[in-house]
């Protein structure tokens, strides 16, 4: 039987594909929403019921956006939430003790991977289930809207008065971190990639130009190696962080991870939680996509006539040119990125 979507979930893929939601913050708290309609307003009865339901909007909104990964992410953090809530429950109804709840956690930490073939009957109906998972996706609201002034408020750990920083095209979450830093550092230089054909470091060329002690300088894409000798640190954004700790992040982002190698520039990637994808390169049917070939080629032009044009909207990076990752629980290197993946996800939901 084909998967029918909510009109929920209908409305927002249009709204993603025509712009009117745009960012993967937004998105994320779109997609939150609609599953927080699932759990308030649909009659499951089961925690197996609800996790039904939310694998298949998860795999309409995946079908419908292949390259927007966090509306999966945010699907599979509620599934999990799910079965931690039902197995929470189930364990209190069993009148377990305080001493004996903790030494079965520690019990099935250790023994993780001798008991995961025993399965857990999610379709007995569960009293209280909705509330507490109520509860906990009100946290889940709290910490995405948290979440850019915790990556913020660590701005002045990693950049200091006189540095040069480099940074490329226009993120938001680098946009309020370079602001943060620029409030407490003196004597700051920012060098801003263009990031062409859409140029979208001008954008932040000028909103950061609008503060106060600090000098901007904008580059095209072509002067990135020559600049880079004198950059003592590259903080860029990323659309999402992979399974193994490489990026999907703005064309040219490649290029500016390359030649901070070779200059030994470390690379420092803003990424707030719910970017982090169980997702690895060669999973994924459509990683990138391919923009308009108006900017950079008129159609109208003698050139375009003979010539194939194509504008990638998305770089790979490989986890091996990143030095570091700050997201809104605090800084990790690449290699780290499969310990966070575990306790943010389930390993039965990896695939939805």
């Amino acid at each position: 039987m084909r998967e029918q979507p909510l009109k929920e979930v209908t409305q927002l893929i249009h709204a993603i594909k025509v712009g009117l939601v745009e960012g993967s913050f937004g998105i994320t708290n779109k997609t939150l929403d609609i599953f927080k309609y699932i759990i308030i307003s649909k009659s499951w009865k089961n925690a197996d019921a609800l996790m039904q339901i939310v694998r298949a909007q998860c795999r309409i909104l995946q079908a419908a956006l292949p390259q927007e990964t966090v509306t999966s992410n945010i699907a599979r953090r509620i599934l999990k939430l799910t079965r931690e809530e039902f197995d929470l429950l189930h364990a209190k109804v069993q009148h377990f003790t305080d001493d004996s709840q903790a030494s079965l956690s520690l019990h099935k930490l250790v023994t993780q991977t001798s008991e995961s073939n025993v399965s857990v009957d999610y379709s007995v109906p569960q009293q209280g289930l909705r509330e507490a998972l109520l509860d906990h996706l009100q946290e889940v609201e709290t910490e995405l809207e948290t979440s850019s002034e915790n990556i913020c408020v660590q701005a002045e750990e990693h950049i200091h008065s006189s540095e040069i920083i480099l940074t490329l095209g226009h993120s938001r979450s680098v946009e309020n971190f370079l602001k943060r830093a620029i409030k407490k550092r003196q004597f700051l230089t920012i060098i801003v990639a263009e990031c062409a054909p859409a140029c979208r470091g001008h954008n932040l060329a000028t909103s950061l130009a609008a503060e106060k002690n600090v000098e901007i300088i904008v580059i095209p894409d072509a002067a990135i190696f020559a600049m880079m000798s004198r950059v003592n640190k590259v903080i860029i954004g990323t659309h999402s962080v992979l399974a193994n700790g490489g990026l999907r992040a703005a064309c040219g982002a490649y290029t500016v991870a390359l030649a901070a190698k070779h200059y030994s520039v470390p690379v420092i990637v803003l990424a707030p939680m719910y970017k982090l994808s169980p997702l690895h390169l060669c999973e994924q049917d459509a990683f990138n996509m391919v923009g308009c070939a108006e900017d950079v080629i008129p159609y109208d032009s003698i050139p375009a006539r003979e010539t194939k044009v194509y504008s990638p909207m998305f770089d790979y990076v490989p986890p091996e040119l990143v030095t570091l990752f700050i997201s809104n629980t605090g800084g990790h290197a690449p290699s780290y990125v499969y310990r966070l993946l575990t306790e943010l996800y389930h390993p039965e939901d990896l695939e939805i």
